[in-house]
């Protein structure tokens, strides 16, 4: 397999093991998920602020791959769907983390000032909750937003990726983004 200048699998390469993998080749598919994880990784590290719950994540996201590459249409790059199954891994993740978490009698946290603390920086927890909150009412909003604002990934592979129209895709984010707003500055 020929490398790219980043030391990894060029996406030509990556989407070649994806359709071998498709067609029932073990090997291939090992190669892939190794090719993959440190994208994978990193995804699930943009979403979960701490490293061994990002491990889990991308653990699972990996698993989803092996289980569901038929599920890869072979349209688009393969790791454009790649980041939506790492996504809704790190976002299964924090759900499950969050619904195991023990109450503590330590009173109310401070939130902090999102005027002075950078959401790439500091956590992401706020963000998980905002999305979660979103997710309730407007789900529909939730993908797309994540998507675009959190991993830059541009509109129009949005659509391709959600079998959506360009116009659709940026009116999920922009109403997404004026519902989330407040949540992120403690309106909500």
């Amino acid at each position: 397999m020929t490398r790219s200048t980043a030391g990894g699998a060029t996406p030509d390469e990556i989407d070649d093991l994806a359709r071998r993998a498709q067609l029932g080749d073990r090997e291939a598919l090992e190669d892939l998920l190794a090719a993959v994880r440190p994208r994978t990784l990193n995804v699930c590290r943009g979403v979960l602020p701490h490293s061994a719950d990002a491990e889990d994540a991308c653990q699972e996201a990996l698993v989803n791959v092996a289980r569901r590459i038929d599920s890869w249409s072979g349209h688009g790059r393969f790791t454009t769907w790649l980041h939506v199954v790492a996504v809704n891994a790190a976002r299964s993740t924090y759900r499950r983390l969050k619904n195991q978490a023990v109450p503590t009698d330590v009173g109310p946290l401070e939130r902090p000032d999102p005027r002075t603390t950078s959401v790439i920086a500091g956590t992401r927890l706020d963000l998980l909750e905002a999305m979660e909150s979103l997710e309730q009412e407007h789900p529909q909003f939730v993908e797309p937003l994540l998507l675009r604002d959190v991993y830059g990934l541009p509109y129009d592979e949005i659509a391709g990726l959600l079998d959506a129209p360009l116009g659709t895709v940026k009116a999920q984010v922009h109403h997404g983004r004026r519902l989330v707003r407040p949540m992120l500055r403690g309106d909500a």
